[in-house]
């Protein structure tokens, strides 16, 4: 069994202005679970722990959509929380830019990967990149405060070229991601 799961990488230039991101909400002193800067990602599909035998026709499947889909812009935009802001749970930045190309990417990967067993999504896609997760209600008021008071980040937007199926490993120090598969767009 491997765990895995389907992403979009981030360049290595915006993981700093991310660590920045959460060292301002860190100082909330919340109890949140940060995700490791160099982990963070757009998740594209979960799919948890596959049988070995899957993997290839995971990513022939993810070969075929990303080879009909042209290379992309994004650019991320501002902090967020799900389900709000007053109640944060889940804390991420937004992205914008050509989101509707990445939309169509997406809703053609989930039907490719319902055809192989595994079911869509649940709820709607809201592409972003998830910072941490709140583990307690303990100062979660101020972790909501210091979100509000976030400054939009106006970064410069970047290219999306690939598509990488990830392997996730489950330490007791964090999840260590390692790329089984790189899929180029447009190929």
């Amino acid at each position: 069994m491997i765990r895995c799961f389907l992403a979009i990488d981030l360049p290595d230039t915006l993981r700093p202005q991310l660590a920045l991101v959460q060292g301002e909400l860190k100082r909330s002193n919340a109890d949140v679970r940060w995700v490791a800067v160099g982990n963070i990602h757009l998740t594209l599909k979960f799919f948890g722990n596959v049988p070995d035998n899957e993997i290839d026709p995971i990513t022939q499947a993810a070969w075929e959509v990303a080879a009909r889909q042209a290379p992309f812009k994004l650019q991320v935009t501002q902090a967020g929380a799900f389900p709000n802001m007053r109640s944060p749970r889940v804390i991420w930045v937004g992205l914008e830019g050509d989101l509707v190309p990445l939309a169509q990417m997406y809703h053609q990967l989930e039907k490719a990967f319902e055809v192989l067993g595994h079911p869509p999504e649940g709820r709607p896609f809201a592409p972003h990149l998830t910072l941490g997760r709140v583990k307690s209600p303990n100062n979660r008021h101020r972790l909501a405060l210091a979100l509000e008071k976030l400054a939009p980040l106006n970064w410069p937007p970047f290219s999306v070229n690939e598509i990488i199926l990830f392997k996730s490993t489950l330490t007791p120090q964090g999840s260590i991601y390692t790329p089984l598969q790189k899929i180029p767009l447009g190929k």
